[in-house]
């Protein structure tokens, strides 16, 4: 594997990086907004929110429709043709300290992830959550007890969902039921020393995750074998597979100071490249189950 190569920077604080369209999209929390960069590095500003929203995760439903989550105002935002965006899911009833992470599955399943405390506000830890929006537009808590959640997958045949817990140290795995619902928690991967941020699967269904304390990427398998590691100069907060052949690794990486600088502008963010080994998986691929 080359040594990483930079693709962006001047990022104030990236996460959520998706491949979508021949882009990389991803949001800049602090700048309130939601960029693409192709692989030449050029970059465009999709949306810029109109709120401070921090998370302020993205992902896209099965038709290409954009999804943000709001974590200031707990709501689930679309954007609509014009630009503009409106409400998708009102998600107050579900964690009075807002949500993290999102993934949707290929059967338009939205699954949203919640801590149970402020984490700027530097609050006492407690567990948070797994919410699921229901294609109908339904929804409901599938899950609790999660050690800081953050980034998710969903497996190929829409079969498994991984969630990485940060405080945890580990990635833990649910079936997915037919109607959305999560069971059969299991382990996927004890971490050890691994803090999982941001994740991605690829097509061996290995998993890499981003690390912020221990500034790296990791790839690893189920039962947690190390399969490669990526050593950068600050920490990793999500990555994502993605580019012509998917096999282009992306990492988000910032200068980290502790929750209570997460707000300041010093535009320490970049977005990183390197060739993988093993492709990701393109969202078009996904099968729908009936």
């Amino acid at each position: 594997m080359s040594e990483p190569q930079t693709l962006m920077t001047g990022i104030t604080f990236g996460e959520s990086p998706r491949w979508h369209d021949g882009r990389l999209w991803f949001s800049d929390w602090v700048a309130q907004e939601i960029l693409a960069v192709d692989p030449q590095g050029n970059s465009e500003v999709i949306v810029r929110v109109p709120f401070p929203s921090i998370p302020m995760c993205i992902d896209f439903l099965p038709d290409g429709c954009l999804l943000v989550i709001s974590s200031h105002e707990k709501l689930l935002l679309r954007r609509e043709t014009d630009g503009s965006l409106t409400t998708h899911t009102d998600l107050r009833n579900f964690s009075k300290f807002g949500f993290n992470e999102i993934v949707v599955d290929g059967r338009g399943n939205i699954y949203i992830n919640g801590g149970g405390f402020n984490l700027m506000a530097e609050e006492k830890f407690a567990p948070g959550i797994i919410a699921l929006i229901a294609p109908n537009g339904s929804a409901r808590q599938v899950a609790d007890g999660i050690a800081f959640p953050n980034g998710m997958v969903v497996t190929p045949d829409n079969s498994t969902l991984i969630v990485a817990e940060s405080y945890g140290k580990k990635l833990t795995a649910f079936d997915i039921e037919s109607d959305g619902s999560l069971s059969n928690r299991r382990v996927w991967a004890d971490l050890i020393d691994g803090v999982p941020d941001g994740i991605c699967l690829d097509a061996e269904n290995a998993i890499w995750y981003a690390d912020v304390p221990n500034k790296r990427c990791v790839r690893v398998r189920e039962g947690g074998e190390v399969l490669q590691t990526i050593h950068l100069d600050r920490g990793c907060f999500a990555c994502a597979l993605g580019g012509a052949d998917m096999r282009t690794l992306f990492m988000v990486a910032t200068e980290w100071r502790g929750p209570q600088h997460m707000t300041e502008k010093l535009r320490t963010g970049q977005i990183l490249t390197t060739e993988a080994r093993v492709p990701g998986i393109p969202r078009a691929t996904i099968p729908s189950l009936a």
